[in-house]
């Protein structure tokens, strides 16, 4: 793939040569045009690989969008434009990982294998151990339904990196649940094992705190399913901490665009 590097610019296509732009990367991009046929790759048993990687990349595209979902609240301020792409990418090997379906219909079993999961930064420039130091943990009750954010004392004027301007800032406790997906040969698709938990979620914030303050008390920020529902081996649930700065004017707080960032810290 060749990426244009002069003053000229243009779009479309030029002889052979298509050009094009990519989502989240500067500059234009060229490649040549052609490739199989969509009936080619749909019916020629040349492909039968193809098909199956399609197969699966499509269903993991479902459970990263299941993910993205549960925490949607916060993204628009939390992710980069390459979310996507990076977590389809732990999908995959989450994917691998089956070893009882065939080839192309391999299921995504975030319960087997949470760990691929854990530790993933929303936004890769962002992360959130460079940001806040404090110790804490994430815990959940017997029924997985009840997350809790327990941060030790601390001192926000030492332990928090944050931007310029901000004067303040918020503790996140975000949870939600994903679902096994397993494909369905009847609608030839990926699906939830448990659609009516797949994508649940809440979100819970913590005061607002000073950003000049020399100590502050332990934290216990808790965070609920809506309703309590009845967990089951079929899901997980992923707990997120983040963190969001403010500037202070008068008696308002506004948010900054600078710092906020969410990692997913545990999964139960």
């Amino acid at each position: 793939m060749a990426r244009q590097v002069g003053v000229v610019k243009y779009n479309g296509t030029i002889g052979d040569i298509r050009h094009f732009k990519i989502k989240g990367l500067s500059g234009n991009y060229a490649g040549l045009k052609g490739g199989a046929s969509a009936s080619q790759i749909k019916n020629d048993p040349a492909f039968k690989r193809t098909r199956e990687n399609m197969n699966e990349f499509g269903g993991c595209a479902m459970v990263g969008k299941s993910i993205r979902s549960g925490q949607a609240q916060l993204l628009k301020q939390m992710s980069d434009p390459q979310l996507t792409g990076r977590l389809t990418g732990i999908i995959k090997k989450i994917n691998l990982e089956d070893k009882t379906e065939a080839r192309g219909y391999r299921a995504v079993l975030v319960s087997q294998v949470p760990q691929y999961l854990v530790g993933l930064n929303f936004n890769k420039n962002r992360n959130f151990e460079r940001v806040f130091f404090a110790p804490f943990e994430m815990t959940a009750d017997e029924n997985r339904n009840v997350i809790t954010l327990k941060v030790s004392d601390f001192a926000p004027m030492n332990y928090v990196n944050a931007p310029s301007g901000a004067t303040h800032f918020r503790l996140i406790n975000s949870i939600s649940v994903i679902s096994d997906f397993a494909y369905n040969g009847e609608t030839g698709s990926y699906e939830p094992l448990d659609g009516s938990l797949n994508e649940l979620g809440n979100v819970v914030y913590s005061d607002y705190i000073a950003l000049n303050s020399t100590s502050m008390s332990n934290q216990n920020i808790e965070n609920s399913l809506p309703g309590l529902p009845t967990m089951n081996e079929n899901v997980s649930v992923l707990a997120c901490v983040g963190i969001e700065f403010f500037q202070k004017i008068g008696e308002n707080y506004y948010l900054l665009n600078e710092g906020n960032c969410l990692k997913i810290q545990s999964i139960f």
